[in-house]
């Protein structure tokens, strides 16, 4: 019997805040399981994405924007997860924005060289660059800068060379047996996916503010009979002055993200939903 080789990998996604990371992660995976927002630092934590197609298994992880120290431009590590990842990474994919190569983004590619995992970078955002001719200039820039493996100009956004990608990522997959299981898509809890959506609401809905750094935290989830979740959220501020800000005049903001929260909490779970929103002070900060 001719069974096929199978291959798997680890590719770990990094790059500045609002570069597309997640935007790129949900296109691959056909699926949004990372929230997507033009705040700075919206991921919070590294999310996992797994897409397999027959023999080959990808394992993506979108991880927080790299915070630095603006007084040294050091990366302040205690809030950048993606170093702990790195180590178990087969790939690495640096996401860049458009045709901006940055100190910051000299000083990380440098830091992460140094694991010695192979490199991609991605210039993202390619549907924005008007001038066309500057793109070739900006690719020979980058391969004399850096020794990245590839370097490939995409469109997360309007899924411009993604084929392209994946074929690329695709040569650099060892073998190896599957880690999970063919009709896994991520490995975000359901307690977790609920806490993401009802903090996308509210990024969208308040904006500049307030700071995407903002909690929420579910502290009671309840299956009542099979298709109905009664859930109680607690959105957790720094500052009480925020509890007004969330809330809104006669609660009317709360009661708009509440509703949009419950509305996609059902369309992702396919389970009739009673949402109870409470803003409380995190104490533990």
């Amino acid at each position: 019997m001719n069974i096929k080789q199978k291959h798997c990998g680890w590719i770990t996604i990094i790059g500045k805040s609002n570069v597309g990371k997640s935007t790129l992660l949900n296109q691959i995976i056909g699926k949004k399981i990372s929230i997507v927002s033009r705040k700075k630092n919206t991921t919070q934590n590294h999310i996992t994405g797994i897409q397999t197609k027959k023999h080959y298994q990808y394992i993506y992880t979108d991880t927080p924007g790299f915070i630095f120290n603006e007084k040294n431009h050091e990366i302040t590590y205690k809030e950048n997860i993606f170093f702990n990842i790195l180590k178990n990474s087969t790939l690495i994919m640096f996401v860049i924005d458009h045709i901006f190569w940055t100190e910051k983004d000299n000083i990380v590619f440098n830091k992460i060289k140094k694991n010695k995992i192979p490199i991609i970078i991605i210039i993202n955002k390619i549907d924005k660059i008007l001038n066309k001719n500057v793109l070739l200039p900006f690719i020979d820039f980058i391969k004399n800068k850096t020794d990245a493996i590839e370097i490939i100009p995409i469109s997360a956004k309007k899924t411009e060379n993604m084929m392209f990608l994946h074929d690329i990522i695709k040569h650099y997959l060892p073998k190896n047996s599957h880690f999970y299981p063919k009709n896994y898509i991520t490995t975000n809890s359901q307690i977790f996916t609920i806490s993401e959506i009802i903090r996308e609401q509210l990024i969208l809905f308040l904006g500049a503010e307030l700071p995407s750094i903002v909690k929420v935290e579910i502290e009671e989830l309840k299956t009542i009979k099979k298709d109905q979740l009664h859930i109680k959220a607690l959105i957790l501020i720094k500052y009480t002055r925020q509890k007004k800000i969330i809330i809104g005049n006669n609660g009317e903001k709360i009661k708009k993200i509440s509703m949009i929260s419950r509305y996609n909490i059902e369309k992702e779970l396919h389970k009739k939903t009673h949402l109870l929103l409470w803003v409380k002070k995190n104490i533990s900060r």
